[in-house]
């Protein structure tokens, strides 16, 4: 793994040497200064690689060896130690068997830190921070170096709320850069109508650090302008194209993704808190796992689990991003996420599920397309000036893609105890759609959402204006399924014209006080209102532009609420009210209502299990004269059902709802004194008092699930059917005439409870209940006679 530090600090030296002859190093690695070869040392020392050559993730900017001129310095003799440190290192992290002169060119020297600067800093980081020298020319404070050496050992920042109900994404910080560690939370005591910087939420130790934390300081000479990445030298070259390159060509597909689930996995704020939240109460013991499926760029790059999600290159915030498919060549996919993507730029093949005839012609008649698929020789290609939109040189079939069997690796899904976070392929496996061979993508990718109905066709792609292979088969990326989006609709969904802003500054922009509509705007200038803006929103043209991107982001959502709608209506049939008896007044009155899955490939509903998601019936009795006199599956004042969970139930405020219709799948723990209780997450606190999430003693075959822990399923299977029974009392039925009974099934991705329990913040849970997704609503009569 990337992120792992090894403990031998000459290895340290000779990868950053040996990254700067290889296009894409595959990370640093942060030795301990016991057992220094002498060779080692001196081959260090002799061969300086200047950190703004090589960037401080490792990865060398392209094109650095060859660029270099020749001298007449005589190539390095390696050692036989050397030779053994060099075997153990990755393939592409190899030096040449004989390098030339030039690929060891001395570089500038780099200036010494301070040495006052090393206080408070364990041996390790000294070491580092004694190698590392300068980034950008200008000199490392020691907190630049803990993020080099990946050594900080602190969790992502909490959530936290601006005044006018707008919210920070949890693992975010609107400077970009990491709070001290133990820093109690800043009271807001901003005015109305008055955006002020939000305070930084306290952060505290994720796991037991080798050596000591400190508060590091920062350096004044390290200054960044309003609104620049702090960290954009760090990640200033990706081995990873982002989706926004593949939007040249693929519009089409980059709309559709851009709204989609997997774009929104690693930008989501409810994913960030859950992450946090399972990482803190088991002791850190998940570490980077979550981040493999959510962000799996940033896992395969190292990135800290403390790092904001926007600090790197545009891939770590796209979540599956096209080259978390399109760049897989790998067919084994039972590994809970960790899959190999390979590294290259615009120009290096992709993988596919189709014979890449396109990308041949495009590149046959490459003058009339106007595209360049080679970079230019000794070249950066990045750099390359020569006119044409750059593309991949290559479209590699690869079937696997095509299977349901890549989904795999993210959508099965267990920790450490045993226990199935997601549940799909098991499911699957034993499903009619499994055995007619219907795949997860024919439905979830085709024409209709939900059904097997084919697939639409369209260009492969459009480069230029003109169209490359315009009858091929389209998979729609949208994705469909039931999930959506709480972020800022200027973060989310991905749109190309808010880049103009950087994430930070989004989260400044107040969109529900209606900035930059004419309404807010005219009453601004009226002097009706009175705002204090922040200084990146001082501006109406920039207001009013905002406004644009953000009402286009809304549509996009709202689009896909009706997308989720047809999928959830396409996969269910809800019939009903059937009454036992002819409906009589002064009589109870017994009613069901049949809902049914028409889904043949899972269980609804299905996907990831435990704490979410909800789906529920909500049903209401209204007598002759309007009343509502009966109701089930209504929510409290937090937006919760009125089950055990409630707060308002448990404080008598509202009744226990008992005829509660809710296929939410829950999480039973075992008690000290042997009894189960409900739980949020797999961690039992009860049992341990320190939880770690971590193998069984015995297989979990024995018992069918893990040790005390187990779960308590409500989903119905494919084509399953599951009665619902509804009584009304009799006292409530006293009038004649005509009763309407209104209901609709509600499908809703987190439980307020849960959020509440992971830090969410209210604007989070506002979002959470604003789209909400209402399907098979109707209303009918009946006579009470």
């Amino acid at each position: 793994m990337l992120h792992r530090i090894q403990n031998n600090f000459p290895q340290l030296a000779v990868t950053v040497v040996l990254a700067a002859v290889s296009y894409f190093a595959v990370g640093v690695l942060i030795p301990s200064v016991d057992e220094v070869p002498e060779s080692l040392s001196g081959f260090a020392a002799d061969h300086q690689v200047s950190d703004h050559q090589l960037g401080s993730t490792g990865y060398p900017e392209p094109g650095l060896v060859s660029s270099l001129p020749a001298t007449s310095i005589a190539p390095p003799k390696f050692t036989e130690e050397e030779k053994l440190v060099f075997a153990s290192l990755p393939p592409m992290c190899r030096p040449p068997e004989n390098p030339s002169a030039a690929q060891f060119n001395s570089l500038p020297a780099r200036p010494a830190a301070p040495a006052d600067e090393n206080a408070g800093l364990n041996p390790v980081q000294q070491a580092a921070l004694a190698f590392a020298g300068s980034i950008e020319q200008q000199q490392a404070a020691p907190s630049q170096i803990a993020q080099i050496s990946h050594i900080s050992p602190v969790q992502p920042q909490i959530a936290w709320e601006q005044p006018q109900g707008h919210v920070q994404l949890a693992g975010y910080e609107s400077t970009g850069q990491a709070a001290p560690i133990n820093t109690p939370t800043t009271p807001n005591t901003a005015t109305p109508n008055t955006a002020t910087k939000p305070p930084v939420a306290r952060q505290a130790s994720l796991h037991a650090s080798a050596g000591p934390t400190s508060n590091p300081p920062t350096d004044p000479s390290l200054k960044t302008k309003p609104g620049e990445d702090p960290h954009a030298a760090i990640y200033s070259r990706s081995p990873f194209p982002s989706a926004k390159d593949c939007a040249q060509c693929h519009k089409q597909i980059y709309e559709e993704w851009a709204s989609s689930s997997h774009a929104y996995a690693s930008i989501s704020p409810m994913f960030h808190v859950f992450e946090d939240t399972i990482n803190r109460l088991s002791q850190g013991t998940i570490g980077y796992f979550c981040y493999r499926c959510h962000s799996p760029v940033s896992t395969t790059m190292g990135m800290r689990r403390d790092q904001a999600i926007w600090d790197g290159p545009p891939v770590f915030s796209e979540g599956v991003t096209c080259v978390a498919c399109h760049r897989v060549k790998t067919p084994y996919g039972k590994v809970d996420g960790e899959r190999r993507i390979e590294p290259g730029d615009i120009y290096d093949p992709v993988y596919g599920g189709g014979d890449g005839n396109g990308v041949s012609i495009a590149k046959k008649y490459s003058n009339e397309f106007k595209v360049k698929t080679e970079r230019l020789s000794g070249k950066d290609g990045a750099k390359d000036k020569r006119p044409g939109q750059a593309m991949h040189r290559r479209a590699v079939q690869f079937e696997e893609l095509s299977k349901s069997t890549f989904c795999v690796s993210c959508h099965q899904v267990a920790v450490e105890p045993g226990i199935k976070l997601e549940v799909v392929w098991d499911q699957y496996r034993a499903s009619p759609a499994y055995r007619e061979g219907v795949t997860c993508q024919d439905c979830h990718m085709g024409l209709v959402p939900g059904l097997d109905e084919g697939y639409s066709v369209g260009p492969g792609a459009v480069v230029n204006n003109r169209v490359v292979n315009g009858e091929k088969k389209h998979s729609n990326h949208v994705f469909y399924g039931p999930g959506y989006s709480i972020a800022h609709p200027g973060v989310f969904p991905h749109n190309l014209e808010a880049n103009r802003w950087t994430v930070p500054q989004w989260l400044e922009f107040d969109w529900r006080a209606g900035w930059g509509t004419d309404k807010f705007e005219d009453a601004l200038d009226d002097g009706e209102i009175h705002w204090s803006f922040p200084k990146v929103w001082e501006e109406a043209d920039d207001r009013y532009d905002a406004r644009e991107i953000v009402d286009a982001n809304l549509k996009k959502l709202e689009y896909k609420r009706d997308l989720r709608r047809q999928l959830l209506e396409n996969g269910s049939q809800l019939d009903g009210p059937f009454f036992t008896r002819t409906p009589t007044a002064g009589q109870k009155l017994n009613f069901r209502f049949c809902l049914t899955n028409l889904n043949t490939g899972h269980n609804m509903p299905s996907g990831s299990l435990g704490a979410q998601p909800q789906l529920w019936l909500n049903a209401v009795v209204i007598d002759p004269s309007g009343n509502r006199i009966w109701e089930t599956g209504y929510l409290d004042s937090n937006g919760d059902l009125a089950d055990n969970h409630s707060l308002d139930v448990v404080a008598r405020k509202i009744p226990l709802d008992t005829q509660l219709m809710n296929l939410q799948t829950k999480f039973l723990t075992t008690n000290v004194k042997g009894t189960d209780r409900e739980m949020y997450l797999p961690v039992n606190f009860d049992f341990d008092q320190l939880p770690f999430l971590r193998p069984p003693q015995q297989p979990v075959s024995v018992q069918n699930h893990p040790p005390f822990i187990r779960m308590e399923g409500h989903s119905i299977a494919p084509l399953g059917k599951r009665n619902i029974k509804f009584a009304i009392p009799a006292r409530l039925m006293q009038a004649s005439g005509t009763y309407r009974i209104s209901v609709r099934m509600r499908s809703r991705a987190e439980p307020i409870y849960f959020m509440r329990f992971c830090n969410a913040t209210p604007e989070m849970e506002r979002m959470m209940n604003e789209w909400i997704c209402d399907f098979h609503a109707t209303t009918v009569t009946f006579e009470v006679r």
